[in-house]
C-alpha cells in the first residue's frame, strides 16, 4: 500500500496520520463504554466505594490519554529529541505522573469518606503528598533525566542546607510537627493547657498549632515550643477529678461537715460512684479548718460539675448551720495598749 507524504511536517505520511486518528478514536469509545458500564454497575452492588462515578471518569481519562499518546507515536514525533531526552519518554512521564496524582487524590477522597476524624485527615494528606512525590520522582526518572536528577537533588541538598542555617527555626518548627504528629500528645478538638495557655485545638499543622482559648480568642504556637512545653492534656481520659478545698470554722464539728457534704456529692447526678468521691480535713489553717473534696466527674462535663459541686456544698453548709468563717488575725503588742477617750464637750 502506497503511502501518501505530507509536506506540512516531514516524515508524516496520511496512512500515520490516519491510524493516529483512529487510535484517539477508538480508545475514547472504548473509554466512553466502559465509564458508562461502571456507572450502570454502581447503581445495582454494594461496592460504591470504588464502583462510582468518580472511577467511571478516572477510567475514561486513563483511555483518552491512552488514546494521545499511542497516536503520537503513530505519528512518530515520539522519536524526536527534546535536550537529553525524547517526546516519548517526556510523554509517558507526564502521563505517569497524571494518572499517579488522579488516583492519590482519589484513594484521599476515599479515606475522607470513609474516616471523617481529624488524624484521619492529617493522615490522608501524608499520604496524598507522599505519593505525589514518589510518583514525581519516578516520572522524572522515567523521563530519561535521571542522570540530572542527581545533579538536581545535590543542588536541592545543598540549598537545603544553607536555608537550613538561615531557617532555623522554620525546620525545627517541621521536625517538631512531625515528631508530634507520631507522639500524639494532643488532637484536635482537645481541651488542653500548655503553658499559661487553655483552650481547645482547633487545628494541628506542619509550623504550627492554634488553640481557641476559653473566651474565644485563638493562638497560635510554633510546634517546636509546643514540642519542648509541659503539655497538659484536658480530655485525653474520660474521666477527671473535681477538687475543692472548703475552710469550717473551729468551732464546727469537721466529721457533721464531711457527712453533710458526702450526702450532697452523692445527690448529684454526674458524680462517679467509682471512684467513689472522697472528703477529708487537710490541714488546719489560721482562720479555719481545711476539708479537701474529691469527686470523679466525666472529662467533658468536668466544669459544669465543678460549678455544681460548689454551689451545692455552699448551700448545704449554710442549711446545717455550719459556718465558713472569713479570715481572722490575732495582734500582739509588745507594751501595754491604752486608749484615752475624750469626752464631748457638748
Amino acid at each position: 500500500m502506497a503511502t501518501l507524504p505530507i509536506p506540512i511536517v516531514p516524515g508524516l505520511t496520511l496512512e500515520n496520520l490516519l491510524k493516529a486518528i483512529l487510535t484517539v478514536v477508538v480508545l475514547t469509545f472504548l473509554g466512553e463504554v466502559i465509564k458508562k458500564g461502571i456507572i450502570r454497575a454502581s447503581k445495582e452492588t454494594d461496592l460504591t466505594w470504588i464502583l462510582n462515578e468518580d472511577t467511571a471518569e478516572l477510567i475514561f481519562k486513563l483511555f483518552v490519554l491512552g488514546g494521545v499518546i499511542g497516536a503520537l507515536y503513530s505519528l512518530g514525533l515520539m522519536k524526536y529529541n527534546v535536550g537529553p531526552t525524547t517526546i516519548g519518554n517526556l510523554a509517558f512521564a507526564v502521563g505517569f505522573f497524571y494518572i499517579s496524582y488522579l488516583i492519590a487524590k482519589k484513594s484521599k477522597d476515599y479515606l475522607l469518606q470513609t474516616k471523617r476524624g481529624p488524624e484521619d485527615k492529617i493522615k490522608a494528606k501524608l499520604f496524598y503528598y507522599t505519593f505525589i512525590t514518589l510518583a514525581f520522582f519516578l516520572a522524572l526518572s522515567f523521563a530519561g533525566i535521571i542522570g540530572e536528577l542527581g545533579a538536581l537533588l545535590a543542588a536541592a541538598g545543598i540549598t537545603g542546607i544553607v536555608l537550613g542555617f538561615s531557617s532555623r527555626t522554620v525546620v525545627s518548627n517541621f521536625v517538631s510537627g512531625i515528631f508530634m504528629y507520631f507522639d500524639k500528645p494532643l488532637k484536635i478538638g482537645d481541651a488542653v493547657q500548655v503553658g499559661n495557655v487553655q483552650g481547645v485545638v482547633e487545628d494541628i499543622r506542619i509550623f504550627s498549632t492554634r488553640i481557641r482559648t476559653w473566651d474565644g480568642t485563638l493562638v497560635r504556637i510554633p510546634n517546636e515550643a509546643l514540642f519542648n512545653s509541659n503539655i497538659v492534656n484536658l480530655k485525653r481520659y474520660p474521666v477527671r477529678r473535681v477538687d475543692v478545698q472548703v475552710g469550717i470554722a473551729y468551732a464546727e464539728d469537721a466529721q457533721r461537715a464531711i457527712e453533710a457534704i458526702e450526702k450532697t456529692l452523692d445527690e448529684i447526678p454526674l458524680v462517679l460512684a467509682e471512684p467513689e468521691p472522697k472528703v477529708y480535713v487537710e490541714n488546719l489553717g489560721d482562720s479555719a479548718v481545711i476539708l479537701r473534696v474529691w469527686a470523679w466527674a466525666p472529662s467533658e462535663k468536668w466544669f459544669d460539675v465543678r460549678t455544681e459541686i460548689v454551689r451545692k456544698i455552699k448551700e448545704t453548709l449554710d442549711r446545717e448551720g455550719i459556718e465558713i468563717p472569713f479570715p481572722q488575725r490575732v495582734n500582739w503588742f509588745a507594751n501595754e495598749l491604752r486608749v484615752t477617750l475624750e469626752k464631748d464637750s457638748s
